[in-house]
């Protein structure tokens, strides 16, 4: 066994442990620890393979960013999942379905691989160019189209995003800032003569 091979197992073993223990898991904070694990692990399995510039954004983006993010969420909320977890026995047909066709997957892509290993096996990059490089060019000369294309479908859904949940309450007293500055000594402030003894 080879040094490869030996961090190929350790990555993937802990990464499917992580993984089962991600959806196992009852504390959901506990939960979202196991999911940062997996990412990890997942990224050693992108640096085996060559793939440097994925494994490094999967640790930045998703570990960095969305499962810190959801970390947060669950702690500060303070969720009741065990009101969300009664709806289990509901959603188990479906939740067997998309798992049957993840197992289908895995055996079609487990015996293509025993048929034919040396195309499983081939380069990701060229010899003379890194993992980012080669991504770099393909991105931003055959598919930089696309690539623009997806920028502007992701900038539309976060403005669809804002827009769904931005609601202004009626009865609640905003700052008007132009209104603020354009306010005098006569409109400020109001005089008046309180007779003696009467209160105001």
């Amino acid at each position: 066994m080879t040094l490869a091979t030996f961090f190929f197992y350790l990555f993937s073993i802990a990464m499917i442990a992580s993984a089962v223990m991600v959806i196992s898991a009852r504390n959901p904070v506990h939960s979202v620890l196991f999911l940062i694990l997996a990412f990890f692990n997942a990224a050693g399995l992108f640096l085996l393979t060559g793939a440097e510039f994925l494994a490094m954004i999967l640790v930045v983006v998703y570990v960095g960013a969305v499962a810190v993010l959801f970390l947060f969420v669950v702690m500060m909320l303070d969720v009741d999942f065990t009101q969300l977890k009664q709806g289990f026995l509901q959603y188990l047909p479906v939740g067997a379905l998309v798992g049957l066709i993840v197992l289908v997957e895995l055996v079609a892509v487990v015996g293509a691989w025993t048929v034919a290993p040396e195309a499983a096996l081939a380069t990701p990059t060229p010899g003379h160019l890194s993992n980012t490089a080669a991504l770099g060019m393909v991105l931003y000369t055959q598919y930089v189209y696309l690539f623009e294309a997806a920028g502007f479908v992701l900038l539309v859904a976060m403005i669809g995003a804002i827009v769904l949940t931005l609601h202004h309450r009626p009865n609640v007293r905003r700052q008007n800032i132009a209104a603020q500055n354009a306010r005098t000594r006569a409109s400020a402030i109001e005089n008046k003569k309180v007779p003696s003894r009467a209160g105001v």
